[in-house]
């Protein structure tokens, strides 16, 4: 049976074609050196040429693809229920950096392999697709590869979009080629989107109106971080009975915020303890020197220093122990959003049973934050007087706070019961 993708190839998709190829020996030399400085073997290196390092398990084999982190962290919940609802499907997942291979190797699903993706490239793309034989491919958020989906649907992959998640600068910037936009959205048999804005949106750039489905924020959906119980139990005894509170996923000119903050924190609440965990723990050097600036005393983690009572700043510059600090401690302040960078997923604390600060810059997650602020699981800043301010007023106000981490965890209970939902219409849509 026929499925027309919505519209005809364009000369601009063409153009895109033939400048991947000369520009394919560039980007490989690139993103081969980026995974050599990670330590990624020459093997799994070659992943994104399209040689695969794994064997093609037999069966039906399901394909996600991801960005990064975030993406891929949030599809393992969904491929676990899936595999439970088809005992007999194998999975694939790609997501294109070393830490987000790193932490999935660990929590990989039954039946699930990893992989990275092969380049956007004629040559890679086809030695992908020739060795994998996917049945479906389920692209995640704004994953929009050209020759990977128009070579996937040639090839007979039902393809979806989920979690379905535009900029407002990235639909200007399709919508000023509406031809092409509407021949690459037309490869997609699905889009299941995060929120009416999208699904507004992808119609406008040429989808196909009837493929475009409400969805979930997927991220919702993710399965709680693990937590070191040896490690949290050790933390705690370290820490006794002081009050403490945590800026997690922070970047550079969020740091110094932070600071002044405790600073000002520490003048009505002197014992408090501040868990600093940058978003990318290779700072650690560069965040310490700041902490140092500030006349803090600091304890690091990544060179496995104690607390002491003396320590005012503990430096959780690690991979993966995420879950473990917001178990210690459920007074979140959530980085990324003090800055132009679009915020981070509040459902990751709130799932622990955290109470969320982020600051105004959390558009990747707007309407997230938007309802749990009107719930009253989150509150917004925009400076270090509004931080300090809202930490103080929950460290002073046990029953108010404890209020607070309610509202966060019912919003998030509220959107887990989607989950079947979706699996629902990705096996009816998809044909599997």
């Amino acid at each position: 049976m026929s499925r027309p993708n919505g519209g005809k190839a364009t000369l601009l998709y063409y153009a895109y074609r033939a400048i991947s190829a000369v520009l394919a020996p560039f980007a490989w030399y690139s993103v081969a050196r980026k995974l050599r400085r990670a330590h990624v073997p020459v093997e799994r290196q070659h992943e994104r040429l399209g040689v695969a390092s794994q064997p093609r398990p037999a069966g039906q084999l399901i394909w996600f693809h991801a960005a990064s982190v975030g993406e891929s962290l949030s599809v393992l919940s969904l491929i676990t229920r899936m595999g439970e609802r088809l005992p007999q499907a194998q999975f694939l997942i790609t997501s294109g950096t070393p830490t987000s291979a790193a932490l999935i190797a660990k929590r990989l699903p039954p039946r699930t392999i990893h992989q990275y993706p092969p380049l956007d490239a004629n040559g890679p793309v086809n030695r992908f697709y020739h060795h994998w034989r996917p049945n479906a491919g389920i692209f995640v958020e704004s994953e929009l590869w050209p020759q990977m989906l128009v070579k996937g649907r040639k090839a007979g992959v039902h393809l979806a979009l989920l979690n379905a998640r535009l900029s407002d600068k990235s639909v200007r910037g399709w919508q000023r080629f509406p031809d092409t936009a509407q021949f690459i959205l037309g490869q997609f048999d699905l889009f299941l989107t995060q929120n009416q804005k999208t699904a507004n949106n992808l119609r406008a750039m040429g989808a196909v109106p009837e493929r475009v489905k409400p969805g979930t924020n997927l991220k919702a959906l993710a399965g709680p971080l693990p937590v070191d119980e040896v490690l949290c139990a050790r933390m705690r005894k370290s820490i006794g009975d002081r009050p403490v509170w945590v800026a997690s996923s922070t970047h550079p000119g969020e740091e110094e915020v932070v600071l002044q903050t405790h600073r000002a924190l520490l003048k009505r609440h002197p014992d408090l303890l501040l868990l600093l965990i940058p978003r990318h723990p290779d700072r650690g050097q560069d965040v310490q020197q700041l902490i140092a600036n500030f006349g803090f005393t600091c304890a690091r983690r990544s060179k496995q220093e104690d607390i002491s009572p003396e320590t005012e700043v503990y430096l959780a510059d690690t991979l993966g122990e995420t879950g473990t600090w917001y178990a210690l401690c459920p007074l979140v302040f959530l980085g990324g959003s003090l800055q132009d960078i679009g915020g981070h997923n509040p459902f990751e604390p709130a799932q622990a049973g955290a109470a969320v600060i982020t600051g105004p810059g959390f558009f990747n997650f707007a309407e997230t934050f938007d309802a749990m602020i009107a719930a009253g699981g989150a509150v917004e800043v925009r400076d270090a007087v509004d931080l300090t301010a809202a930490v103080d007023k929950w460290l002073g106000n046990q029953s108010n706070f404890e209020a607070a981490c309610t509202a966060a965890r019912s919003y998030v209970n509220t959107q887990q019961t989607a989950l079947d939902s979706v699996i629902d219409t990705l096996c009816e849509e998809l044909k599997l």
